[in-house]
């Protein structure tokens, strides 16, 4: 494991972070969380290089975004801090709203905010 996947599995992240690719930053995302033997990176089509708990995707990286499953209540709360929108996966005004696009300009920690999508999924029935 890269010394930076390790860093990142400890919260450690730094604004170099912000010099990488969104296609990087995902990539590193993905070697910390598959660290964890519950995760997995699995499929064929859509879908298939999300990060996935239970069988059920709980991060993905769409058109340069982060994507993540929040409860309702949290992805409504960092839509109207400007942090993200919420995804209309058709673009036809069907938004789900569990789903939070992350805005590219927003400092969110991309790791944090995928452990708190984890967690929610993993909790879920």
């Amino acid at each position: 494991m890269s010394k930076r996947a390790v860093n990142i599995l400890k919260g450690v992240t730094s604004r170099s972070d912000l010099k990488l690719t969104c296609e990087e930053r995902y990539e590193e995302l993905v070697e910390s969380f598959l660290q964890w033997p519950e995760v997995s990176q699995e499929g064929k089509g859509f879908g298939s290089q999300a990060l996935k708990v239970k069988g059920k995707i709980f991060a993905m990286l769409n058109r340069d975004h982060l994507i993540v499953k929040l409860p309702k209540a949290r992805a409504a709360e960092l839509v109207a801090t400007g942090e993200g929108e919420q995804f209309d996966p058709r673009r036809n005004g069907h938004l789900m709203k569990e789903w939070l696009v992350l805005s590219p300009t927003s400092d969110l920690d991309w790791h944090s905010l995928a452990n708190e999508a984890k967690e929610f999924v993993a909790s879920q029935k």
